[in-house]
């Protein structure tokens, strides 16, 4: 049997570079982008001792121009999903956030997953799996506390895109995933976070996995909980 094949958008380092080695390790064939086209990475690493089971691709996922070329040079997918992001100085109350900032960071959670999503959906399995890096902090139901609020917003947009997404594919039987992993220590979660990739990330996959041949849209944490919208 031909080994499943799945595009991680945004691997270069933290939660993409470990799903693309945890996918590995599960006998996946993975492709990998990353936005830097100079810069070795942690992922052109794991490529080189992978026996060509990982490959690495260039994307930055702000610029649309280069969807297309991408998409050419990829082949048939069984697993699509976007986990770039990025974010802002999270203590700025969202009246006084600089409008430059708010658009990076609308754009980079929001808009430019589902530009990737839109572009190569064509390219995943009837029967596949397209997902993205969510948050439990895009949940409108669980917020509580404030703050964070731009990052709030940007991955609340992405859910609500996400779902219209899935409307339009519902007579499909593809599966949807919006992954909220947890706070996780890595440059964008910070040290302070309670979770480390190394207990996390295979906890994701399994997930992931597991929603494999399930048509429809789920919202779910680590644990394949349910997260309120």
């Amino acid at each position: 049997m031909t080994a499943p094949t799945a595009l991680i958008v945004g691997a270069s380092r933290g939660l993409g570079h470990a799903l693309v080695a945890e996918l590995f390790g599960r006998g996946w064939n993975v492709v990998g982008t990353v936005r830097d086209t100079t810069a070795r990475t942690p992922l052109h690493e794991l490529a080189d001792r992978s026996g060509g089971r990982v490959t690495v691709e260039h994307l930055d996922i702000n610029e649309p121009a280069q969807l297309a070329p991408l998409h050419d040079r990829l082949g048939p997918l069984d697993m699509l999903f976007v986990n770039a992001g990025t974010t802002n100085n999270e203590g700025t109350p969202i009246g006084q956030v600089p409008t430059a900032d708010f658009v990076e960071v609308m754009v980079t959670n929001a808009l430019s997953p589902m530009r990737v999503i839109e572009a190569l959906e064509d390219l995943v399995a009837p029967d596949g799996l397209i997902g993205a890096m969510s948050s439990g902090q895009g949940s409108i139901t669980n917020n509580t506390t404030g703050m964070r609020e731009v990052y709030r917003g940007s991955k609340a947009a992405l859910n609500m895109f996400m779902r219209s997404f899935a409307a339009r594919q519902a007579e499909t039987d593809r599966a949807f995933v919006l992954m909220a992993p947890g706070w996780i220590r890595t440059d964008l979660g910070t040290s302070k976070a309670p979770f480390s990739i190394e207990e996390t990330i295979p906890l994701v996959v399994d997930v992931l996995l597991s929603r494999l041949g399930k048509p429809g849209l789920e919202y779910l944490d680590r644990f394949g909980h349910t997260v309120p919208w």
